[in-house]
């Protein structure tokens, strides 16, 4: 699931903006809805003196011959139940079609030695690809510098972290393999394009991510690195990452500690230079709740710990001669702080940027100048200051666009990459020479155009009378009659913020009639920290009751009604699925959730669940343990009702939710489901939690959740 180290979640997809067709009839699926039924085994477990029954805990056993059994048996009933999909090969034909046409997409850009290295799609291509080129202005002058689709032709292999060096002559990259985000760290000469001897395996995992940082000389790296074998007990082994050095052309045996003994089992750390490479930060994350330390290496060696969990600095970067803090004491809308780096005691820092109504995101020092990237509600803005906090402006964006992320470009200019719900991503430069940003080489192109489009800023009101923006996209003209094919998405965890993405494939669901819906949940950091921290821990259920609000209020204002209505969600967002599903059934005609959380009361004894008890609680706090058992969707399948047509996917690699719970929850739900409505469980066994996955891992996936839809909504194919 998606944690506060990200890379942001896979919560919306180009792949998952799903087609309809307007005024079309339901009907029923095509194959017998009905899985063989599964076996009970009852296990009853007790949390401060509640009984807890769970019937199919003995699907926790990944590796047990009957499990497999099992998994092989629901993969062959959901594979003929969405094989028998009528028109599901020319599905099938359009992703691919649409995918393969994507021209170029650049992701992941960083300045180093004069040179702009970034990640690049190509069309075809299973996986990205790191190139390097001049700047953003010549990528006809760009070159590959490491394509995975070269070292492996399968597409199992992806780069999971890359760092170039301070002089850009060499690149560290952690390669991983299977979506399983276990990164194992090499080092490439960036002008040959070859491998050095240096390799060190384990630097990032699901758990924790993973971070590189170059020494000033390029000498050497700054890693993050898990147990080894033999450092800790097998349980342990996806807790307790720490800091080591690396000198090139060494023995890793020899690498020496640097930091991270005294860190919670469950940090997430991560790494962050001065340009000139002579300083470190270390970001230190306490879990996935939100909770920061942060340390300092200097030129003269040893680390300092200038922030603490209880400080409230969320992010800390590194300006000309100053760090600069962005903090939420006192603050949930955030402040920007000024620390001397030649005296950097907390205590003495000043406040350049005070808290507005804006939610401060990051904050880019360039040589006289702070970029602040804020969110208003979901949508970006960029206002400058200078570093005595003196506003100097704000930049001219596209409306309803997210700045999705920034970096200095030398001097006074920043590049940045905007994208809206209706525009594919370009990097564009802004300065204080310029009238405005100027859209550079770097482009995304794709396909579809949504010149007919309109995004519509809708509102709910939850439950407790919050309001809860919905954002609206669709055609112009688009007639409000409630038989509006709908798809509503959500998240609503980790103050993640749902900011407006363009999708390939929304042009199909829109041509056909559809509306597209993405509500704006408590849990999330669209309105700062506060917002969060009222979707988390015991407060999670306003999560679910402001997504119940939204789908309300789309049926209140005639877009849709319930048996026109689908609702999707990954990670977090398939929790919330399952949320929605159990408490509010007869509100929705068919629900995708992928990689999902069901099981609230056990997900803690997962690797990745522990780093998540931060964010959700704990079952051995009592309180806490009641608020989880309280909506906990596993729990709350009831016999005999009338459920959504239910598609649960899950992969086989996934370090960050066990795919346990995607097999509990089909076994609980075909169980209990009405006749009528399939529960179908996909189980890929090439991929993870969605990162990493390979090109035609994606469309193989989407093909059966498209298809899925379509069929429980009746659309017809076009």
């Amino acid at each position: 699931m998606p944690a506060s180290r990200d890379r942001p979640p896979l919560l919306f997809t180009a792949a998952l903006a799903l087609a309809s067709c307007h005024h079309a009839t339901a009907r029923p699926t095509a194959v017998a809805v009905t899985a063989e039924p599964t076996a009970r085994h009852t296990v009853i477990d007790r949390y401060h003196g509640v009984a807890v029954t769970d019937d199919y805990q003995w699907l926790e056993e990944t590796d047990a011959p009957v499990v497999r059994a099992w998994v092989a048996a629901q993969n062959r009933h959901s594979r003929a139940a969405l094989d028998a999909i009528a028109g599901r090969e020319a599905i099938e034909r359009q992703l691919t079609t649409i995918y393969n046409a994507e021209v170029a997409s650049y992701a992941r850009a960083v300045h180093r030695g004069g040179r702009l290295f970034a990640l690049r799609t190509r069309p075809g291509g299973q996986q990205p690809f790191l190139v390097v080129m001049p700047s953003a202005d010549e990528r006809d002058a760009e070159r590959v510098v490491l394509d995975p689709n070269v070292l492996d032709p399968t597409g199992q292999t992806a780069i999971d972290l890359f760092t170039p060096s301070h002089d850009g002559r060499r690149v560290a990259v952690a390669l991983a393999r299977n979506g399983s985000e276990v990164g194992t760290l090499h080092i490439y000469d960036v002008d040959t394009g070859h491998a050095l001897a240096d390799t060190i395996e384990r630097v990032s995992n699901p758990t924790g991510g993973g971070s590189i940082a170059w020494a000033a000389d390029n000498a050497g790296v700054y890693y993050t690195r898990y147990p080894r074998e033999g450092e800790r007990p097998a349980e342990d082994m996806a807790f307790f990452q720490q800091v080591y050095f690396h000198a090139l052309g060494t023995d890793p045996a020899t690498d020496r500690y640097e930091l991270g003994h005294d860190s919670p089992r469950i940090a997430e750390t991560e790494l962050s230079t001065s340009d000139d490479g002579r300083w470190i930060v270390a970001a230190v994350a306490n879990g996935d709740g939100g909770e920061f330390a942060h340390y300092l290496l200097g030129p003269t060696g040893g680390w300092r710990q200038i922030t603490r969990f209880e400080d409230g600095v969320a992010e800390v970067v590194f300006g000309p001669d100053a760090l600069f803090l962005t903090s939420h004491r006192d603050a949930p809308h955030g402040t920007v702080l000024r620390l001397p780096l030649d005296a950097p005691d907390l205590r003495a820092a000043t406040v350049v940027v005070p808290t507005s109504e804006a939610v401060i995101k990051q904050v880019v020092p360039t040589r006289t100048l702070l970029y602040v990237v804020d969110l208003v509600g979901g949508p970006s803005q960029v206002r400058v200051f200078d570093h005595a906090g003196h506003p100097r402006g704000t930049l001219a964006l596209a409306p309803v666009s997210s700045v999705n992320s920034m970096m200095a470009a030398g001097g006074d200019a920043v590049l940045f990459r905007a994208e809206t719900y209706l525009t594919p991503p370009a990097w564009f430069r802004a300065s204080p020479d310029a009238s405005a940003p100027v859209i550079t080489a770097l482009r995304d192109e794709a396909p579809v155009r949504y010149d007919d489009a309109e995004v519509v800023r809708e509102s709910a009101v939850s439950r407790d009378g919050t309001a809860v923006p919905v954002m609206v996209i669709r055609r112009r003209g688009t007639v409000l009659d409630g038989s509006n094919p709908t798809l509503l998405g959500g998240y609503g965890g980790y103050g993640v913020s749902m900011t407006p993405s363009y999708s390939l494939t929304n042009r199909l669901w829109l041509d056909r009639g559809g509306v597209v819906a993405v509500a704006i949940l408590r849990g999330g950091g669209e309105f700062g920290e506060d917002w969060h921290r009222g979707g988390n821990l015991t407060h999670k259920q306003n999560v679910f009751d402001d997504f119940i609000a939204a789908a309300e209020r789309l049926i209140t204002l005639r877009y849709t009604a319930p048996e026109r209505l689908a609702i999707r969600g990954r990670s977090n967002g398939g929790l919330l699925m399952g949320a929605a599903l159990t408490q509010r059934p007869e509100l929705f005609r068919a629900v995708y959730a992928g990689v999902g959380i069901y099981d609230m009361v056990r997900v803690e004894r997962d690797p990745n669940g522990a780093f998540n008890v931060t964010e959700f609680g704990s079952v051995r706090d009592s309180s806490q343990f009641r608020a989880l058992f309280a909506y906990s969707p596993y729990h709350h399948v009831t016999d005999g009702v009338t459920y959504p047509a239910v598609l649960l996917t899950t992969g086989e690699h996934d370090g960050r939710v066990n795919p346990a719970h995607s097999r509990k929850m089909a076994a609980r739900l075909q169980a209990a489901s009405a006749p009528g409505r399939p529960v179908l469980l996909r189980v890929s066994a090439r991929s993870g939690h969605g990162m990493g996955s390979s090109r035609s891992e994606v469309i193989a996936e989407q093909t059966d959740v498209w298809a899925f839809l379509f069929e429980e909504l009746g659309m017809r194919a076009p």
